[in-house]
């Protein structure tokens, strides 16, 4: 992790800035740098971030305080993130980061969905830039920005609760503890256009995978193995949707980075919350037919990383630090699927 104070230096100038633009799209700014950071390139920070400013919007006013007392009726409300954030600031100078994100752990859950995923993903890289290091003032404000921005993006989908269905036999009988055989057979949704929402919508049914409740050393296992499958998956079904596809990948390793921080009890549920997420979003992009897998021959970790920060899209550095953690040869065929599939910034 980056001990020059470089990422510090990131954090402090990204807040100025609010977590989404054009009324919807994500700041992806705060993961992108962490990431870079994290894998020792802290000195392309600030020269990656200089070409993303023209994406940034300026930080939004507030609304309303959010309380103790009426957090409920700001949960989900977009318009809310500034107050959202203030919230999370003030309490997390008052209580440990670990606590807090303990409490508010359950609340968000159920809306992992929300924001196309990523609040939670931002909230993974706050996570583990504060277990690697010192616990920062900035630090510190990224994680209230990304807990802000998943309280005002909270959107709960009852219908993205897995439900018994034709799905359920097949997944328990075939899949058991295999999550790249439950991915196989996730269904698609009928219509394959529309935006993130649109096509949220139409997810009406999930099948069940590992449907009994795990304790929580297995669930950590298991969403190790989905982190894993959904990673290789992207190498041949990356072409649905080179972009939004990466977040069956990243949003579950979000949630396993911040796992070793929750209680245990709290892992089942987690691992619930993740295998939907990357259900959800197999269900509204993979493509009808897989492509070979393309190894990526002689190429290291180091290598495959470096090649993602001179391609410079923000998806493809964020997919590409998941495959990392990953750490096989088929991840990183993932990641080179990325750089192939998504123009380079310019």
């Amino acid at each position: 992790m980056d001990v020059t104070g470089t990422l510090d230096e990131a954090l402090d100038r990204l807040h100025r800035s609010g977590p989404e633009r054009l009324g919807r799209l994500t700041n992806h700014a705060p993961m992108a740098v962490e990431a870079l950071a994290a894998r020792g390139r802290a000195h392309a920070v600030h020269r990656w971030l200089d070409r993303y400013a023209r994406k940034l919007e300026e930080f939004p006013s507030g609304v309303e305080r959010v309380t103790s007392a009426n957090w409920r009726a700001a949960l989900g409300d977009p318009s809310r993130a500034a107050d959202w954030i203030a919230f999370f600031g003030h309490e997390l100078s008052e209580r440990p980061w670990q606590t807090v994100l303990g409490e508010w752990w359950t609340r968000l859950l159920p809306g992992l969905c929300g924001g196309s995923t990523h609040p939670v993903i931002r909230v993974g890289h706050a996570v583990r830039t504060l277990r690697s290091g010192a616990s920062t003032e900035p630090r510190l404000a990224e994680l209230a920005h990304g807990l802000g921005y998943w309280a005002a993006r909270q959107h709960r989908v009852a219908a993205l609760t897995p439900l018994p269905g034709a799905g359920r036999a097949a997944v328990d009988r075939a899949a058991a503890d295999r999550a790249a055989a439950a991915l196989d057979l996730v269904p698609r949704i009928a219509v394959q256009d529309g935006g993130f929402p649109a096509r949220l919508e139409q997810v009406t049914d999930l099948p069940v995978w590992a449907a009994d409740e795990p304790a929580p050393a297995e669930a950590h296992r298991r969403l190790v193995e989905l982190v894993r499958a959904a990673t290789h998956r992207y190498a041949t079904h990356g072409h649905g949707e080179e972009t939004m596809l990466v977040h069956a990948a990243t949003a579950p390793n979000a949630v396993l980075r911040i796992l070793p921080v929750l209680p245990p009890a709290l892992w089942p549920a987690s691992l619930r919350a993740a295998w939907t997420a990357a259900a959800a979003v197999t269900s509204m992009y993979a493509p009808a037919e897989a492509v070979p897998c393309v190894p990526v021959g002689d190429l290291t970790a180091e290598e495959v990383f470096e090649r993602a920060l001179t391609h410079g899209d923000e998806h493809v550095i964020k997919l590409t630090d998941t495959a990392l953690d990953v750490g096989d040869a088929a991840a990183l065929a993932a990641a080179v699927r990325a750089m192939e599939l998504t123009p380079p910034v310019g």
